[in-house]
């Protein structure tokens, strides 16, 4: 399929990346001078040897894909790499015309009770990396003129699905072992439910943009339903929710995050199109399971935070991007915002993830701009829904303004 847009052209034009994990998208660069820093060992000191053995092109698994995250994670227990790591991913997003992100963490994969790390330590220290990048390039008189669209952004705070009793964090180790007499599952919807508490407590009091709930983590044989009370604490509260769900199990997962969860969008969505990945017993007619769903999704308007590359690799059955159910949701008009996931992990980009879109699917220019406001309107944004609708016109009307520049009509 020929490419419509030029490189340049998606590059320049503005852009928002919901689905974005901050301990997934480090610097290479920055990794090793934080590893240096605080005397992490890695496989290896130069970015080559580490995209060779960590951060690869193609993983075999979700297994395999995560296994980074083990050096990223404890790079970032230091709290000046943390504060680095936020300013950076910012950074990188402003170089290629995304400004609006979305960054989500587990804060308490970060946190180190024995070393003062806590809860609020964390997101503080997130917050001012994002907010020292925000500062910077908003004072450009171009954006105080108003001839470009400022940078903005919020975090999502995820719940892990599961943690072992050592070795995830200390935190969840600490954990464990005061909840001795409880079960394991008990202990993560704990961790869950503590996390969600302090989360709304964070913005009432402190005014932390902290916008939304995730729950991440291996999705299979552990339910969204596990952490119905959970969602319901933040529904109640006002904190928007995603869940990722369908990544890497049936549609039934999807079900589950829109009906136990509320979840007002869903993370990968993939499976929604792939009824031979549902595993109910109860689902007897998995092909118009997955199309009542389908329908469902897509007349409510729930936007599904696409991740091309990073479905091609951690599900490589899906073999080529015209394979990918991309194009299916292209098809059945879905709210699709094209999202990186994991900047390092996958090796990619906002403009990359467009490129590969129109790899998968035929997008005339209106549809790619329905796809760019996507990003813009179905967002968590920190502010009023007012202050919302005026950014998401902004940033549209400069999509024109670069489409014209690049003679793209």
């Amino acid at each position: 399929m020929s490419q419509r847009y030029t490189h340049e052209f998606l590059k320049a034009m503005p852009k928002a990346d919901l689905h974005l994990h901050l301990d997934g998208s480090l610097r290479p660069g920055g990794l090793i001078e934080m590893a240096k820093r605080s005397k992490i060992e890695l496989p290896s000191y130069t970015v080559e040897g580490l995209y060779d053995k960590v951060f690869k092109e193609s993983y075999n698994d979700l297994g395999e894909y995560l296994n980074g995250f083990q050096y990223t994670c404890a790079v970032l227990r230091d709290m000046e790499n943390l504060e680095q790591a936020a300013y950076e991913l910012a950074m990188d997003n402003l170089a290629e015309g995304v400004i609006y992100i979305e960054v989500r963490f587990a804060p308490q994969l970060m946190m180190d009770p024995s070393k003062g790390i806590d809860f609020d330590r964390v997101m503080h220290t997130v917050n001012a990396g994002l907010k020292r990048a925000k500062t910077e390039y908003n004072r450009q008189a171009e954006v105080v003129a108003g001839d470009k669209p400022p940078f903005d952004y919020g975090i999502i705070n995820c719940a892990m699905r599961m943690f072992g009793a050592k070795g995830f964090s200390p935190y969840y180790t600490q954990l464990f072992q005061t909840l001795v007499d409880h079960e394991p599952k008990q202990v993560i919807k704990i961790a869950a439910m503590e996390m969600i508490r302090a989360s709304i407590r964070l913005r009432d009091d402190e005014g932390l943009p902290i916008v939304g709930l995730d729950i991440a983590g291996q999705e299979m044989g552990y339910p969204a339903h596990d952490f119905k009370e959970v969602y319901e604490y933040a529904h109640q509260n006002f904190l928007l929710k995603t869940v990722h769900a369908g990544e890497a199990y049936g549609a039934e997962s999807i079900f589950e995050a829109l009906t136990q969860c509320y979840a007002d969008r869903l993370g990968h969505g993939y499976s929604l199109f792939s009824p031979e990945m549902i595993q109910a017993p109860s689902i007897t007619d998995k092909d118009a399971y997955a199309s009542h769903l389908a329908s469902f999704v897509a007349d409510r308007r729930i936007a599904i935070e696409v991740c091309i590359t990073s479905n091609l690799q951690t599900n490589p059955a899906i073999g080529d991007v015209r394979q990918h159910n991309f194009k299916h949701m292209f098809a059945h008009r879905l709210a699709t915002v094209i999202c990186t996931d994991n900047r390092l992990v996958s090796r990619t980009t906002v403009t990359r993830e467009y490129e590969l879109a129109n790899q998968a699917a035929d997008i005339p220019l209106k549809r790619l701009k329905d796809m760019v406001a996507y990003g813009f309107k179905k967002n968590f944004f920190p502010d009023n829904y007012l202050a919302k609708r005026a950014y998401a016109k902004q940033a549209l009307e400069y999509f024109d303004k670069v489409a014209q520049q690049h003679n793209i009509s």
